[in-house]
């Protein structure tokens, strides 16, 4: 494999924030790379950096020679006027390297791509085809490398399933920015975050996302683990400094320079351990509510225009129910939640709410937003107070829970990026108690750390929701029970997404259930196979041994010793983290925090392993 791009000690910074620093990245051709990291990281500008786009302020970058990067933006910017055939051909002739007719070569890219109408209006393609269009203009570069940013933003399932495909079957190395994980896991081959959480501002790791958490958080636990030895060394430097002048004149300048080492590398191990616990904090308030049928919706059907798009259409909602809305964009899934709302009325059927129920809604639109504002009257209209769950909060208190400093209230809302609206939009829902939440694309533009945090407040909500989300991740570990919307006026209940996307590619299948859900059923079925499966559990391990096998006697016989050993191994490991002069070199650290992590979890498992083996001869006795 040929090393296509070579980065080291990437500095990048703007008047009043350090994006990143000392940043190493190497892209080798067939790489499918997934760019993650927390808004405000520099992940965009990383990659503009990475392909010419932008100047880095230092450091050392090699390309390749004669290899083609191309950038791909997150928001597309084509003409009013434009059709696809225009627009990749207008970008092939400001390629000075093309040497073939324009028009064909953009002919063949957009047939490769699905485009059976090149005249067609760009202006009215959707999100999906408007993002094929875009990489139809990188393609026709025919770059070795494509860079793309934010890809899966703004796409229906429909797209982000295509784009998946895509990415897997091209045979172009790529590095793609996204929060999307269940894309992540699908495509990528190796993960790199940037984040102020790790030496030289990186860590990655081969693999799937699955693999990388779990690298991830092997990592962070090291870290921790540094941070108290190092914590404890710079306690004994102290004490030795504060000896007085006669008994550091028995000492060399040697150990007191690495005293000051280690008190600023101590330093630079807190500010990386802290960095992952900044982020936004969700907590939706609910009311007391006892109420267990919330909203029901009978026979009901909605057309727009001449397109039917539901027709017969039952759902009871009550506390504790998770309902993903599942459809292609245009089939329904917004309009069914403006009739959840009362924004709108059915054209058949009915809809009965109970007494004074309490509704708040997250519109895709982000239309209560008023660009003009400043962040302080967005979050706060009145006065300079917020009530929050029965107490008065300050405004700068409340803007910090949301990851706002206090000198960007007077930002206008226009000029926040698109995950700064998004949290602006989740801190006014929270001040509203609510018994049902009706939640349209909560998910866009969020980083991963604050889609964790949302899916944790989600879980937690004991009221109702509805969810409608191109996040499969979220989605799979929110809902309860789905109903997906097919675009040809019919509904359909599943139990679960992998029902709905069995459903999807063949529609004659008889998976789930027609109209909507009934939540009755649903959690009957569930509760059924939990106590199945508990049962089965039961009856597997009931059988307690009360006698070990010789395997296991000489097994016990020396766990003794294995633990000793392992604890002098881990021991090493720790004496090697605690090396000052990690602290700049950054692989060095990576890797012996990843070693001082192994070493500490092979002697947790044996002390587990022991005291299992301990229990089974207690037995015999």
């Amino acid at each position: 494999m040929s090393n296509l791009l070579s980065a080291r000690h990437l500095t990048k910074s703007f008047p009043s924030n350090v994006l990143f620093e000392d940043v190493a990245i190497q892209l080798i051709a067939g790489d499918r790379v997934g760019l993650i990291g927390p808004n405000g990281a520099g992940k965009s500008t990383l990659m503009k950096v990475l392909v010419g786009v932008e100047e880095a302020d230092t450091g050392e970058l090699i390309r390749r020679k004669g290899s083609k990067l191309v950038y791909v933006a997150q928001d597309d910017q084509f003409e009013s006027d434009a059709t696809p055939i225009s627009a990749v051909t207008a970008e092939l002739a400001s390629d000075r390297d093309a040497r073939v007719d324009g028009d064909t070569r953009a002919s063949i890219v957009l047939s490769k791509l699905g485009f059976t109408d090149f005249d067609r209006s760009v202006s009215t393609l959707s999100g999906g085809w408007r993002k094929r269009l875009s990489l139809a203009c990188a393609l026709v570069h025919d770059p070795d490398v494509l860079m793309l940013d934010e890809p899966t933003n703004h796409l229906d399932l429909e797209g982000v399933l295509w784009l998946e495909s895509f990415v897997k079957q091209s045979n172009i190395t790529m590095m793609f920015v996204t929060h999307d994980r269940r894309f992540l896991e699908n495509t990528a081959n190796r993960i790199i975050e940037l984040s102020k959480a790790f030496p030289g501002g990186t860590f990655e790791a081969e693999g799937n996302y699955t693999n990388f958490i779990r690298r991830k958080e092997e990592f962070l636990d090291a870290q921790a683990a540094a941070q108290s030895i190092l914590a404890n060394k710079v306690r004994r430097d102290t004490a030795w400094l504060r000896q007085g002048i006669q008994g550091r004149q028995t000492r060399n300048k040697t150990q007191v320079e690495d005293a000051t080492t280690r008190r600023a590398e101590l330093k630079a191990t807190k500010d990386r351990n802290l960095a992952p616990t900044k982020t936004t904090t969700i907590d939706f308030q609910a009311t007391d509510r006892k109420t267990k049928k919330l909203l029901a919706l009978h026979a009901v059907g909605k057309s727009m225009g001449e397109k039917r798009l539901f027709q017969a259409l039952d759902l009871v909602l009550t506390p504790g129910q998770r309902v993903g809305l599942l459809g292609p964009n245009g089939s329904g899934k917004t309009t069914l939640l403006r009739l959840m709302s009362g924004e709108l009325e059915p054209d058949t059927g009915t809809i009965k709410r109970a007494a004074e129920l309490r509704t708040v809604v997250f519109s895709q639109h982000r239309g209560t937003l008023v660009p003009e504002q400043t962040l302080q009257e967005a979050l706060c209209p009145i006065g300079d107070m917020v009530e929050y769950a029965g107490r008065m909060v300050h405004v700068s208190g409340w803007a910090k829970r949301f990851l706002f400093e206090p000198d960007q209230l007077s930002t206008y809302v226009k000029n926040l990026s698109g995950g700064e609206q998004a949290r602006v939009l989740i801190a006014n829902l929270m001040l509203n108690p609510a018994d049902v939440l009706l939640l349209d694309e909560p998910t866009n533009d969020l980083d991963i750390p604050s889609l964790e945090v949302l899916e944790q407040a989600l879980l937690e909500f004991p009221g109702a929701l509805v969810l409608v989300t191109h996040d499969r991740f979220m989605l799979e570990r929110i809902a309860t029970e789905y109903i997906g919307l097919d675009d040809q006026g019919g509904a359909k209940s599943f139990m679960t997404y992998g029902q709905w996307n069995k459903y999807r590619k063949n529609p004659t299948a008889s998976v789930g259930t027609p109209n909507a859900a009934s939540s009755k059923n649903s959690k009957a079925t569930k509760t059924s196979k939990a106590r199945n499966a508990t049962k089965a559990a039961s009856k597997k391990d009931s059988p307690l041994r009360n006698k070990l096998t010789y395997k296991e006697k000489r097994e016990y016989d020396g766990m003794e010793k294995a633990i000793l050993e392992a604890e002098k191994d881990a021991a090493k490991f720790e004496r090697a983290a605690a090396d000052p002069s990690l602290s700049s070199d950054h692989v060095r650290a990576t890797s012996a925090y990843e070693l001082l992590s192994t070493a500490q979890g092979r002697v947790k498992e044996l002390y587990a392993r022991w005291s299992e083996l301990d229990a089974i001869q207690n037995r015999s006795l």
